[in-house]
């Protein structure tokens, strides 16, 4: 049946009220519509695949794929003001992107018995007003997670730890959350009949911009994961590919593999606060991820 003009200005009326003036889809990677989640303004370095666009929202914004139907990354900027402002009630209403093509984007049918939660990249805990919040159960900000990390460590060692983190700072922090394909997009397993595909491992990265500190929390995508130490920003960018902060140097944290960062390891099964403390001097990195120089970490 053929949809009239008429029917599809009634369906985007219905959508702004309920969501308010969420930011256009754009092609590619191109987010000049909300560069307010990016240092500098500047989004990630990713390679260009098929089917990837940005997509703006209140408080966070996407790059997502078609391929796998789920982000790429979510960007974020939190601060003082920001937290101080969550607390919204969760609205608990997940839903299907209507920006996307029905070929390129998860449904709640995909979800339906498949073991695994929908995951947000973004949390619903850091949306700062009921609009956001409400945008923030998109699908395009999901991964499918397992049930016990996202609730469980996830929830509490990562997301809860980064709020705290982002309270206490003196200016922004951007966080930038997103899932890793291993070996590939395509030869992950999926869930649904549409096929989203189920990551292996997740990481959020964490960007004081004031201190120029960055780290970076790697979970693998499973139930049995103790919380670990975070890693560095080089390594981050090593494992990934992605220049998260082009033209930015980065003061990052030590790897769990550094000496100055093996005490961390007893907090394991809580908030790393330590691993704030700790900084290491050899993470300045160029836009390809190379090391600058290497020093001794420093204690403070």
């Amino acid at each position: 049946m053929q949809t009239s003009p008429s029917t599809v200005k009634l369906w985007l009326l219905a959508g702004l009220l309920a969501f308010g003036p969420i930011s256009q889809s754009l092609a590619g990677q191109d987010f000049s519509a909300c560069p307010q989640f990016f240092a500098n303004g500047i989004a990630p370095e990713v390679k260009d695949r098929p089917l990837q666009r940005a997509l703006c929202f209140d408080a966070f914004a996407v790059l997502h794929s078609g391929e796998s139907k789920t982000p790429v990354f979510v960007a974020e900027r939190l601060n003082r003001a920001a937290i101080a402002d969550t607390g919204e009630k969760r609205s608990n209403r997940f839903y299907a992107e209507a920006r996307l093509r029905s070929a390129e984007r998860a449904t709640l049918a995909d979800y339906k018995g498949s073991g695994f939660d929908r995951g947000h990249m973004a949390p619903a805990g850091d949306m700062p007003t009921a609009q956001a919040m409400a945008q923030s159960f998109s699908l395009t900000n999901m991964v499918p997670q397992a049930p016990e990390q996202n609730r469980g460590v996830w929830a509490k060692a990562v997301e809860s730890s980064t709020r705290k983190y982002a309270s206490r700072a003196l200016g922004d922090v951007y966080v930038i959350t997103g899932p890793v394909y291993v070996p590939s997009i395509d030869l992950s397993p999926s869930i649904g009949p549409g096929h989203v595909r189920v990551p292996k491992y997740l990481f959020k990265l964490v960007y004081d911009e004031q201190q120029h500190k960055a780290w970076a929390y790697w979970h693998e995508n499973a139930n049995a994961n103790p919380a670990s130490a975070p890693i560095s920003y080089a390594e981050l960018v090593k494992r990934t590919g992605i220049s998260f902060f082009p033209d930015t140097q980065v003061a990052g944290l030590a790897s769990a593999q550094h000496p100055c960062l093996r005490s961390t390891l007893s907090h394991a099964r809580g908030i790393p606060t330590r691993a704030w403390q700790v900084q290491i001097t050899d993470a300045h990195v160029q836009p390809n991820g190379a090391a600058l120089h290497s020093r001794p970490c420093q204690v403070s």
